[in-house]
């Protein structure tokens, strides 16, 4: 059960314990009690400003939102220039709602919206990872991108991504998108999702060129160059999203799952196999080597591995004897055994 909210007076703004506003108009405190008119005033959208009572089993609407929800309009209660700034986060939710319910936005509360988009700079970091949450991992990532892209709005979630698309990073695009149309399908199926398969999808080619760029002014092995990399990337990517640790290991894992998968001679694909997140990192292969069409050895390799959770253990060891080993790499030969003599006794 909610309390109903009232409206703002000046007496209110004095007042810092009800009331707070930042210098850009925005809502740092909000503890203003009212009636029901008052709070379906202070809805964000007429939709919404729809109430139910038990009483008398009737809807009361407030601010025409039955023909709203018949026509198919999200629209703002009041001034949107102003609602916005009181909550920039409510521009992400017209969108939200929009693409949920099939809707389509008002003119006069989608107008604003780009030229208010820079106010998203001033949302903490964690409350953008609860929002990810909702515009990605709700079984509309596709449609949300496409209208976060529209909006400006998408760069405050994934900046470095944003700015890669701008420069007309095509596979990056394709790979995104590709990667939103299975979270999405998932999610519809009712299958299981992680939003750190997402996370680590978006952030995937913006990391191998930091790890490019790091190769060409240092000589690290892969190991040192993919930690330097994730170094830059990670630390830049938290300032917009703040993505718990739980799921930044997950997304570690998948990374470092692609060069394990590439190492297969041995006993080194048994114990890739059984990684614990070896079903998200063979997942993300698929998806890469879909995407990277000129690339045949990584379509071969993900056929490979297709095969290999097809068949038998017997089957699949001889499919490891019939794996050259990787370029530059040398055989160990086992070290002779130094002859020792037992020390004699004095």
């Amino acid at each position: 059960m909610a309390t109903f909210r009232g409206h703002h007076d000046d007496n209110d703004k004095q007042d810092k314990k009800t009331s707070k506003q930042s210098e850009h108009g925005m809502l740092l405190r909000d503890n203003i009690y009212g009636n029901i008119e008052e709070d379906a005033q202070r809805r964000d959208f007429s939709i919404n400003a729809l109430y139910y009572s038990t009483k008398d089993f009737k809807v009361y609407d407030f601010a025409n939102g039955v023909k709203d929800v018949e026509d198919k309009v999200i629209r703002l209660i009041g001034d949107p220039e102003t609602r916005y700034r009181e909550d920039p986060v409510r521009m992400l939710r017209a969108i939200r709602f929009a693409t949920k319910l099939d809707m389509e936005i008002e003119p006069q509360t989608k107008a604003p919206i780009k030229a208010l988009a820079p106010l998203m700079a001033n949302i903490p970091a964690a409350r953008m990872f609860e929002e990810f949450l909702k515009m990605f991992i709700s079984g509309k990532a596709v449609a949300n991108y496409t209208q976060l892209r529209e909006y400006h709005l998408f760069k405050f979630f994934f900046p470095a991504v944003d700015q890669a698309l701008d420069d007309g990073d095509e596979l990056l695009k394709r790979f995104i998108m590709l990667s939103m149309e299975n979270t999405d399908k998932r999610i519809n199926n009712e299958q299981r999702v992680t939003p750190a398969f997402l996370f680590a999808a978006m952030l995937w080619y913006p990391l191998q060129k930091y790890i490019e760029q790091i190769n060409t002014n240092n000589s690290l092995s892969p190991q040192d160059a993919f930690f330097a990399a994730l170094n830059e990337v990670m630390p830049e990517q938290q300032r917009s999203i703040a993505i718990p640790k739980r799921f930044q290991a997950v997304m570690k894992d998948i990374w470092i799952l692609q060069e394990k998968l590439v190492r297969r001679e041995g006993k080194k694909a048994f114990k890739t196999f059984e990684h614990p997140k070896f079903r998200a990192g063979y997942d993300f292969l698929l998806l890469r080597a879909e995407i990277e069409t000129n690339n045949t050895q990584l379509a071969d390799l993900a056929k490979w591995w297709t095969d290999f959770q097809d068949v038998s253990n017997e089957a699949r060891v001889q499919m490891i004897k019939s794996i050259k080993a990787p370029h530059g790499t040398k055989r160990r030969t086992p070290r002779k055994r130094r002859k020792t003599t037992a020390p004699q006794a004095e």
